[in-house]
């Protein structure tokens, strides 16, 4: 287990799309603790730990709750509780917090991943909590030239000083992050594409909007993502079939004998009932690459073994595609 604290300094930064990365996983975290009613009140790279043998890989989570608000949000000291050199203008103030004091502190961390230091410095406490409330750090860009003006907004709008300009939500914090990671790296090969960028896509599709962020980082682990060119046969008719498929990018179309019976678009889902049938486990139909598409493949035994609220979000989502499909199919049939 390795702390961000060690990538932190000059020499041993990490790369901008890992740093991205981890601020992101971040924002999901503290956004699931502040739902349950959490404000951690001491977000620094010491207490961001990555589960891997080094910080550059591994899972990300958030550790030391000892100074977290529980419950209603409180007024908060600033001797003895948090680190003042992440502390909000709010905390500094002894202010009323929210989620927006964790956001503020994040920022900060995220500009130390990726410049080495600290925003602001100063001789002592008093000296940083002036700093806090009155002075503009400089772009991180002006300190290493490979951050994109993106990232250099999305820290500035979090450790904004006014709270009306401040991100308000984790969910927007989470959007523009995992967004400039997609503008950097937009065709990514397969084996490259970031687990932020995963949870982002599965999180915007309809048959996600009842899972949980827990529930789609479990989906992100136990899928397996590919690309296909045009042409290229995803699932051939008569074959028995152990998986379904999301379109996560592209289009497809559905053949029977040759003829085409739907075209498939980004966020549909494919091939369930092979997996989710008990009559016969083999394909109905040819399923063809228009376009180059990028695939979400999850097979059968990965289905059944995912967690017990996992599964049983899957199917209420099957059961409302297949109920939106059955009355397309009535429409077709009175409109013919």
């Amino acid at each position: 287990m390795a702390r961000s604290e060690t990538v932190c300094s000059s020499g041993k930064l990490l790369s901008v799309e890992r740093i991205v990365e981890i601020i992101f996983k971040c924002s999901r975290a503290l956004d699931f603790a502040f739902q349950a009613g959490i404000i951690h009140r001491d977000i620094k790279p010491a207490n961001i730990l990555c589960a891997g043998p080094n910080a550059s890989e591994g899972d990300i989570k958030i550790s030391d709750f000892g100074a977290a608000i529980i419950g209603t949000p409180d007024r908060t000291l600033v001797l003895g509780i948090g680190s003042p050199a992440y502390m909000s203008p709010q905390q500094v103030k002894e202010q009323t917090l929210d989620q927006q004091t964790d956001i503020y502190s994040l920022g900060v961390v995220m500009y130390q991943l990726l410049t080495g230091q600290l925003p602001f410095q100063a001789r002592n406490s008093y000296d940083m909590v002036y700093q806090i409330i009155n002075a503009e750090p400089r772009r991180p860009s002006s300190l290493r030239r490979d951050i994109p003006a993106a990232l250099d907004a999305i820290v500035a709008r979090a450790m904004s000083k006014r709270l009306e300009t401040r991100y308000a939500t984790w969910q927007e914090f989470a959007h523009d992050l995992a967004q400039a990671f997609r503008d950097r790296q937009p065709k990514a090969a397969v084996a490259e594409i970031a687990d932020l960028e995963k949870f982002d896509t599965l999180r915007s599709f309809a048959f996600f909007a009842d899972f949980s962020d827990v529930e789609i980082w479990e989906v992100v682990r136990f899928s397996q993502w590919s690309r296909a060119s045009p042409g290229t046969a995803i699932i051939r008719d008569g074959d028995v079939g152990d998986f379904f498929c999301f379109l996560a990018e592209g289009e497809l179309k559905v053949l029977k004998h040759g003829l085409i019976l739907e075209m498939l678009s980004t966020g549909e889902c494919f091939g369930e009932m092979a997996v989710i049938g008990k009559a016969s486990s083999r394909r109905g139909a040819d399923i063809i690459a228009v376009t180059e598409a990028k695939l979400v493949r999850i097979s059968a035994n990965a289905l059944h073994s995912s967690s017990e609220s996992c599964r049983a979000n899957f199917y209420q989502s099957f059961l409302a595609v297949l109920s939106e499909r059955l009355t397309a199919a009535n429409v077709r049939m009175v409109t013919f």
